[in-house]
């Protein structure tokens, strides 16, 4: 499918996938209710709103419209989600269709737990605009609803595209927690070690995915290996989420 015209959108890292352990819907993205904590340590969300189109509306509309996407922005970066759905909301019955709404709306959706409607406006963003920037996201959607054949899909079509390597690693990490979802732990521990070798520094995205491969491994009963690798994503960033905490858990 073809891009629509070139233009700035919104820029933004996609927030981190949910914890390998989870997939049912009455368990929301930030893991609260979880018994440990996701790996978090900044928030996951830049935004860029300059040269926003608004479609065939008046000028005054249309700047009253960007002031309004700006506020929705401020709203998700403050993890006020609702509030910024419904600032998303009174945008599109007035200019429908307009990328930046789609895909900052999906993913407020998405942290509010709202699997269904963040998956409608995340597939018409990708779809508007001919990208797979969003598969983790959507993976992340369809696997808390239990639609593990789509997870599949969407992992494929990462591989097909060879986006960004965080994109690549933050779909392994979803199919990987899919799979293990399915009481397929092994798969899922298989499909993380196969992953390419980190660099000397490693970046987020290693860590994260090391992190989940250090829970599948606890899963599966592997202590060893699960102590040693919640040790070293400490050792490497002891900001990062309870890595450090779990790994003296298991000693």
């Amino acid at each position: 499918m073809a891009d629509r015209p070139s233009k700035k959108r919104v820029k933004r890292v996609p927030p981190p996938p949910r914890h390998p352990d989870q997939g049912r819907v009455e368990r929301i993205h930030d893991e609260r209710e979880a018994p440990q904590p996701k790996p978090r340590r900044r928030r996951e969300a830049s935004f860029d709103l300059s040269e926003v189109e608004f479609g065939a509306v008046a000028p005054d509309t249309a700047r009253k419209l960007a002031g309004r996407l700006a506020e929705a922005a401020e709203a998700f970066e403050a993890e006020r989600f609702a509030d910024a759905v419904k600032l998303l909301g009174s945008i599109e019955r007035l200019a429908p269709s307009v990328a930046e709404v789609l895909e900052l709306r999906g993913l407020a959706n998405y942290r509010l737990g709202k699997w269904r409607p963040a998956i409608k406006d995340l597939e018409a963003f990708e779809t508007l605009v001919g990208t797979v920037e969003q598969h983790p996201v959507l993976a992340d959607c369809h696997r808390a609803l239990g639609h593990h054949g789509s997870v599949e899909d969407l992992w494929l079509e990462l591989g097909e595209a060879s986006p960004a390597a965080e994109l690549v690693e933050e779909g392994r990490i979803v199919y990987a927690g899919s799979l293990a979802d399915q009481g397929r732990i092994r798969d899922g521990i298989r499909t993380l070690e196969k992953a390419p070798r980190a660099p000397k520094k490693p970046k987020l995205h290693h860590l994260r995915r090391w992190y989940a491969l250090a829970d599948l491994y606890e899963r599966a009963g592997d202590l060893g290996r699960a102590r040693r690798l919640f040790n070293e994503v400490a050792t490497l960033d002891p900001t990062f989420g309870d890595a450090g905490q779990r790994a003296r858990s298991l000693r």
